[in-house]
């Protein structure tokens, strides 16, 4: 009787369990996160990478969502911290249980968060992180931007072949992944190329006055400042150069690029140089559909972190399409066959690294506007 009993015990649990597992609904939405600095200093980052995503979520819904379920955008502010970063990339993953992330924009918090993205095989994609050390996190780490080194070389060979310059001074941040990478691969081609970087100062992360390393790079005779910080930096930088009756031009990398520069920097950047991912004055249809849907929408022209969060949602979403899955190693599978992409930003390649091969643009700054200069393409 005691066996008889235990057998039908046995069998119910059984039962219990099949009927409770068959039973149980598959999610109905697609959870995504997006993580990046939201407030702070380098907030514009964060909050256009977020518009362009949201874009990209409104355009692939209306049209059926992936896999025929609808996006869902989960959101995490940073605050511009590496400890807000990991613990927000935590969050995302094991509370709100999302199949991909997007995010983190800056070089410094991706490195911070993308090992915990490779522990638990959730894909992430950097819109804008270029410090190549974010992939080589893991193979589940994937960027839509180009990197530091491509970014360095090509401001390199801009100045000293299209500029004509000789002679170089450097400003980067050394609290910085991102700054101090992009000074580093820009020396290395620009004295590869024969010319010499005569000056060579740093400074810290939120600093406001630079009037130290500004003298010392007056007795250089340096014939311009190569500036690889972000925007507010970068302007303060300038004002202060100006107040110096330093005449010389500044040449930065796409850290400038924000809607607030020319708003901090006032007219002291006029003539200067940077390095982008795009710009508005492409014919291209892509270019010129999202910029009117975004102005539409926001009521400002889209900026380069806009067109990246965009671009990096699309990727994803046809990953997800082409992979017919939302498992976290098929998506990765499908981000690795990205070829050829026709995004906002150009198109897009992903190569063995998981690195986007793409072109940059070298924007000027002409009164109150930026204007594109030329475009530069990868080596061959």
């Amino acid at each position: 009787m005691e066996i008889l009993l235990k057998f039908f015990f046995c069998l119910t649990l059984c039962l219990t369990m099949f009927f409770s597992t068959s039973c149980e609904k598959e999610p109905q939405k697609i959870m995504i996160g997006f993580f990046a600095a939201l407030t702070g200093a380098e907030a514009t980052f964060g909050l256009s990478s977020r518009n362009g995503i949201e874009i990209a979520i409104e355009e692939v819904n209306a049209k059926g969502g992936v896999l025929g379920k609808p996006i869902e955008l989960k959101i995490y502010d940073t605050l511009g911290t590496n400890e807000a970063a990991h613990s927000s990339i935590e969050n995302l993953i094991l509370v709100d249980q999302v199949v991909a992330l997007l995010g983190e924009v800056s070089s410094s918090r991706s490195l911070a968060s993308a090992p915990v993205a490779q522990k638990h095989q959730i894909p992430m994609i950097t819109p804008s992180a270029t410090n190549p050390l974010v992939t080589q996190s893991g193979d589940y780490i994937f960027r839509v931007c180009f990197t530091d080194p491509f970014q360095g070389e090509a401001m390199a060979k801009f100045a000293f072949n299209s500029l004509k310059f000789k002679k170089a001074a450097i400003l980067y941040d050394s609290q910085s992944s991102y700054s101090a990478g992009l000074a580093e691969y820009f020396k290395k081609t620009f004295e590869s190329l024969g010319g010499e970087v005569v000056a060579e100062e740093s400074y810290m992360s939120g600093d406001v006055v630079f009037e130290n390393q500004l003298l010392r790079i007056k007795k250089s005779k340096g014939e311009f400042i190569f500036l690889p910080g972000y925007y507010a930096e970068a302007a303060l930088v300038a004002r202060e150069a100006q107040k110096k009756e330093m005449k010389l031009p500044l040449m930065g990398g796409d850290g400038w690029e924000s809607e607030s520069l020319l708003e901090i920097a006032g007219n002291s950047l006029n003539g200067s140089y940077f390095s982008g991912h795009y710009t508005l004055e492409d014919p291209r249809t892509e270019v010129q559909e999202f910029t009117k849907t975004y102005q539409k929408k926001f009521g400002t022209k889209p900026d380069s972190q806009a067109a990246l969060g965009y671009d990096a949602a699309r990727i994803l979403f046809e990953a997800i399409e082409r992979a017919q899955s939302t498992k976290g190693q098929s998506i990765r599978d499908a981000l690795k066959g990205t070829t050829d992409f026709k995004g906002v930003t150009g198109n897009i390649s992903i190569n063995e690294n998981r690195d986007a091969i793409k072109p940059a643009v070298v924007l000027q700054v002409r009164g109150n506007k930026v204007k594109f200069v030329e475009s530069i393409g990868p080596s061959k």
